[in-house]
């Protein structure tokens, strides 16, 4: 069985816009986080259990590909897919697409941004990272269609 696609709908807000009148570059790192941790939240890991079991999830490199502007009022999907490999890091590919206009209107789904992050998982007592991030991410999700 294969990865669900996660998604989550943001509206742009007026104090994520600049003076030129379009989202401002950094704002696009907090639709990348807000959809990572709702990712994680969808599968069952919340942050209260992984605290639980010592763990948090950190963020080792990002990097964002801007395509397309976004206006105060339009409504925005971002994506979220887990990709694991062997090692002690994994990535999270996120695409941020207009929706609808400030005026309600389609917006056929443009893609306005690419993020690709790449991620670990932190043993907070060790403070090193877990071998194996997907396994243990497995074991403690309760929709694990949701991970990669």
């Amino acid at each position: 069985m294969g990865q669900e696609t996660f998604s989550v709908e943001v509206g742009v807000r007026s104090y994520e816009t600049d003076a030129n009148g379009h989202v401002n570059h950094a704002v696009y790192h907090h639709y990348g986080e807000h959809a990572r941790m709702e990712h994680f939240r969808a599968a069952g890991c919340t942050p209260p259990l992984m605290v639980a079991r010592g763990l948090t999830v950190i963020i080792l490199e990002t990097r964002a590909r801007f395509l397309s502007e976004l206006l105060l009022g339009e409504q925005v999907e971002v994506t979220s897919e887990m990709i694991f490999g062997d090692g002690k890091s994994f990535g999270i590919e996120h695409l941020v697409r207009r929706l609808r206009t400030a005026d309600g209107e389609d917006a056929g789904g443009t893609v306005s941004c690419e993020i690709s992050c790449r991620m670990g998982l932190l043993d907070t007592t060790t403070r090193r990272l877990v071998a194996d991030p997907r396994g243990t991410v497995l074991a403690m999700a309760t929709r694990p269609e949701l991970i990669g």
